[in-house]
């Protein structure tokens, strides 16, 4: 983690794709630890069983860590023995890009926001849920609302879903 913060922020944003909100993208990466920045720019993977929301269970919304799009709810979570949180399914309005990752030698689907182009995790077809799928994201790209603070933080029309 040390050498991550020797690294120019330029470098960190080598894999996104900065366009004319390149400045305010910088003031919001600047904000993130180095952990999140690993997670989310660099592709990386937080451990599973010691990240911050694997074994969450209140009620509410999880959203970009960085840009703080919309992306799972409490209600859609499950677990999955995996160690990392786990959903059978975005919110309605998410907007996920699915792409190939055949890296550690195998093949799987990247799911990364594309608000922010963050890396959030991997989808597999081993889920519960009714599409069979399971969203395994990282914590460290993921900011979690409580149901309670959910209206005041401009997430109120999503409150129907985490109650579902």
């Amino acid at each position: 983690m040390k050498r991550l913060a020797a690294l120019p922020l330029a470098l960190l944003l080598a894999c996104s794709n900065a366009g004319p909100e390149e400045k305010s993208m910088d003031e919001k990466l600047k904000k993130l630890t180095p952990l999140q920045l690993e997670v989310t720019k660099n592709c990386g993977t937080e451990p599973p069983f010691k990240n911050e929301y694997w074994d969450e269970h209140r009620p509410g919304i999880y959203v970009d860590i960085i840009d703080g799009e919309p992306l799972f709810v409490s209600a859609d979570k499950f677990d999955s023995g995996s160690g990392w949180p786990s959903f059978t399914r975005p919110v309605k309005e998410a907007k996920l890009e699915e792409k190939k990752d055949s890296t550690l030698g195998m093949e799987r689907v990247e799911v990364r926001s594309k608000s922010s182009d963050s890396h959030l995790g991997h989808v597999f077809p081993d889920g519960p849920g009714p599409d069979g799928l399971r969203y395994c994201i990282n914590s460290a790209a993921l900011r979690f609302v409580p149901l309670e603070d959910m209206e005041r933080e401009g997430y109120g029309k999503y409150i129907p879903q985490v109650r579902k």
